[in-house]
C-alpha cells in the first residue's frame, strides 16, 4: 500500500473517531437536557456551573430558560399561597358580622314594632340574607378561579346529586307555589358530585325565583354518546334573546329580572363548575314561555 494510499486509510479514521467522539458527546448532552427536563416536571430543578467546552450552548440556553421557570413557578406559588390566605381570612372575618346581622334582625322582628318599622326590618333581613351569599358565592368563585380549590369528576350516579339539589329548593318552590319534579334517571357521569350540586342548586333556585305561582320547574337527564345533560326547565318569565349570551356573566342582570332578589352571580358560578369539570352549561328561552337550562357533563 502506498504513501497516498495510506494517508487515506488514516484520513478516514480519523473521521471516523470524529464521528462516534461527536455522536457520544451529543448522547450525552442530551441526556443532561432530558434529566434538566425531568427535574423541572418534578419542580426541583437547579442550575449547574457549565462548561462550555463540554456543553452546548443549547443546552446552556435551555439550563437558563428552566431557571428563570423555576424562579417564575415559585413567584406563582407564593403568589397563589398569599391569594389562599386572603381568601381564607375574608372569610372567616366576615362569617361571624353576617351571622350577627342576621340574629339582630331576626330578634328585631319578634319585637312589638310599628308598621313602618316593620317593613325596615324585614328589608335589613333581606339585605344582610343577599350580603350572606353574595359574600359565600363570591369566596367560591374566587377559590375555583385561582385553583385553590380542585373539582375531583369521579364516575358516578346523576340521581343522588339531581336529588340533593332539589331538596335545598324544595321548601322555597312550596311555599312560592311552584312544582318541582325531578324526573328519575339511572343515568352515570363523570362529574365532582359536591360542587354539580352546587352548580345545579343555583339553577334551580333561578328557576324557582322567576317562576310565578302556579308554574312548574322540571329536572331531567339525558344521555348521549360522550356527554349526559341535566335539563333544568321553567315555565317562567322568559329571558329576551339579547340578554340570554350575557347570564352568564359576573353580576349581570336583565332589566326585567331586577326586581327579583338575587345579586347576578349565581350563573357565572354554575359556568365555571361546569367548566372545571369538562362540560358546559347553555341556555334556551322565549320570553312568556319558559328557559331550560342544560348543564352537559361528560360521561368518561
Amino acid at each position: 500500500m502506498g504513501p497516498l494510499e495510506w494517508l487515506a486509510l488514516g484520513a478516514v479514521l480519523a473521521a471516523a473517531a470524529v464521528v462516534v467522539w461527536d455522536r457520544r458527546r451529543l448522547r450525552r448532552t442530551l441526556r443532561r437536557m432530558d434529566g434538566m427536563l425531568d427535574a423541572a416536571l418534578r419542580g426541583d430543578f437547579t442550575e449547574d456551573a457549565f462548561d462550555e467546552t463540554m456543553l452546548s450552548a443549547v443546552e446552556t440556553k435551555l439550563a437558563h430558560y428552566l431557571s428563570a421557570a423555576a424562579v417564575s413557578g415559585r413567584d406563582f406559588q407564593a403568589e397563589r399561597d398569599a391569594i389562599k390566605t386572603l381568601i381564607a381570612d375574608i372569610s372567616h372575618q366576615t362569617k361571624t358580622p353576617v351571622a350577627n346581622l342576621l340574629l339582630y334582625t331576626q330578634l328585631l322582628s319578634e319585637q312589638d314594632l310599628p308598621k313602618e318599622s316593620r317593613s325596615c326590618t324585614a328589608a335589613l333581613e333581606r339585605q344582610a340574607e343577599k350580603l350572606r351569599f353574595l359574600i359565600e358565592s363570591l369566596i367560591k368563585t374566587s377559590r375555583l378561579e385561582t385553583g385553590i380549590l380542585a373539582l375531583r369528576p369521579v364516575p358516578a350516579p346523576l340521581a343522588p346529586t339531581l336529588e340533593s339539589a332539589a331538596a335545598q329548593v324544595r321548601p322555597k318552590a312550596e311555599a312560592k307555589g311552584v312544582a318541582l319534579a325531578v324526573e328519575p334517571t339511572q343515568e352515570t357521569a363523570f362529574f365532582d358530585p359536591r360542587w354539580t350540586a352546587e352548580a345545579l342548586y343555583n339553577l334551580l333556585d333561578n328557576a324557582v325565583k322567576y317562576t310565578p305561582a302556579g308554574g312548574t320547574v322540571t329536572v331531567r337527564a339525558t344521555a348521549y354518546s360522550f356527554f349526559c345533560r341535566v335539563d333544568v326547565a321553567d315555565t317562567g318569565m322568559g329571558i329576551p334573546e339579547e340578554d340570554q349570551a350575557r347570564v352568564f356573566q359576573r353580576f349581570y342582570r336583565a332589566d326585567a329580572a331586577r326586581e327579583a332578589e338575587g345579586v347576578g352571580i349565581g350563573l357565572y358560578l354554575s359556568r365555571q363548575i361546569a367548566a372545571g369539570q369538562g362540560g358546559y352549561l347553555k341556555v334556551s328561552s322565549a320570553v312568556g314561555v319558559g328557559s331550560t337550562f342544560s348543564l352537559f357533563l361528560p360521561k368518561k
